[in-house]
């Protein structure tokens, strides 16, 4: 036992230091192609006025929008019993998600978010853990409550610090890229690796010249529907790079590499780790994405250092209509490897079509039906094949 936890723990450090050392390397290249020649020396003189142009607007404003997600789902597998003892097969109407969205700022230099979020009970169950439910019912909580200091005086636009209940690094940059989180959240964030959202401090950087970005902070570590239980933060950094920035109307301008490390204790030396390779594409007719994760678990220093990994691929093939809407397909193939030491796994089968509305100004709408299947591999006692059909809807603005 110790020396396959030993196994683990250099296993889990030699997939951080890698990922950490390519991460650096990719960074300063990026910074070095987008650092720009020396300016020439301007001919024409300054106007009058141009100060007066140049002055940031720092008239306070608030802006109130909305997140819903709806479905109808029907349960092809497992079926399950009534009251009665008739077989049946589940299905029902319901709201997964509904935000509601206050954001504003008091200058060009700090900005807010508060956002209370409606959620069922069951989904603040972490996968692979117990918890009871008795009732299911809608529960309304607190999701972001940050304020943000911009630092485009100082530095590139879109560098900021936050403080206060935010969304964690990779979440943040990868829901702008993969649009289909209102079907089902992210490989790695749907099988409980990381949190969408913690308390914490962060700061996020751009690269000139559109090379990239950097995102890392300190939070609690047990995400924003739970307390921190001990004195013990996790550290989350993502790094990202488009290698063809400069070439803006290339095909290959769209192509983003993507580090991300989670490092945290459950208890005092207990590890907790994460890393997640990731490459994504996005054009006007496609976005596609490979994610890659290995991660390091033990609960406590009396049990085993547990070791899971895994991969998905994704893409969104992508028909723009006249009218400003669009067709679009889902499709997406999760494997996971629970315990690496075994050879027992799981795949999840995703395909789906849907219609994106005409956009009208912020307003962003879509209908979709689509497949969700989950198969067990490898267990000595296999779990029942899960399969689901679903009609899911969204609204944001």
């Amino acid at each position: 036992m110790r020396s396959r936890r030993q196994a683990g723990r250099r296993q889990a450090g030699d997939v951080r230091l890698t990922i950490l050392t390519t991460l650096a390397a990719l960074t300063s290249l990026a910074w070095l192609a987008a650092t720009p020649a020396p300016a020439q020396a301007q001919s024409a003189q300054a106007q009058p006025g141009d100060a007066a142009r140049r002055r940031p607007d720092d008239t306070p404003s608030v802006r109130v929008g909305a997140t819903i997600y709806a479905d109808f789902s029907f349960q092809e597998s497992p079926e399950t019993f009534d009251t009665d003892g008739n077989r049946i097969h589940p299905d029902a109407f319901n709201v997964a998600r509904s935000y509601v969205n206050i954001t504003g700022s008091l200058s060009h230099i700090v900005a807010f978010r508060i956002t209370p979020d409606v959620v069922r009970e069951s989904q603040l169950v972490t996968p692979g853990t117990s918890g009871s439910v008795p009732n299911d019912s809608l529960v309304f909580r607190l999701k972001y409550a940050y304020g943000q200091f911009n630092l485009d005086d100082w530095m590139t636009k879109g560098s900021y610090v936050r403080l206060g209940i935010q969304q964690t690094p990779l979440l943040d940059y990868e829901e702008n890229i993969y649009r289909y989180r209102f079907q089902g959240t992210t490989f790695t964030e749907r099988e409980g690796y990381y949190n969408s959202a913690d308390a914490g401090v962060s700061f996020h950087y751009n690269l000139p010249s559109d090379f990239g970005d950097l995102h890392v902070g300190v939070y609690d570590g047990e995400g924003y529907t739970r307390t921190d239980p001990n004195d013990q933060k996790a550290v989350e950094i993502r790094g990202s790079v488009r290698p063809f920035a400069k070439q803006q109307k290339a095909l290959l301008h769209g192509l983003r590499l993507t580090g991300f490390l989670f490092g945290d204790h459950y208890v005092k030396s207990a590890e907790r780790t994460r890393a997640v390779g990731q490459v994504t594409f996005e054009s006007s007719h496609l976005n596609a994405g490979f994610d890659a994760i290995s991660a390091h678990d033990q609960a406590s220093l009396r049990t085993v250092d547990t070791g899971s990994s895994g991969w998905s691929w994704w893409a969104t093939p992508r028909k723009p209509l006249e009218n400003g809407a669009s067709l679009e397909a889902l499709l997406r193939y999760d494997h996971l490897r629970p315990d690496t030491g075994l050879d027992a796994n799981r795949t999840r089968t995703i395909v789906g079509f849907a219609y994106w509305l005409p956009h009208q100004g912020a307003v962003t709408s879509a209908l979709m039906v689509d497949y969700d299947g989950q198969t067990f591999h490898n267990y000595a006692t296999a779990p029942v094949a899960q399969k689901r059909i679903a009609v899911h809807g969204l609204i944001n603005f």
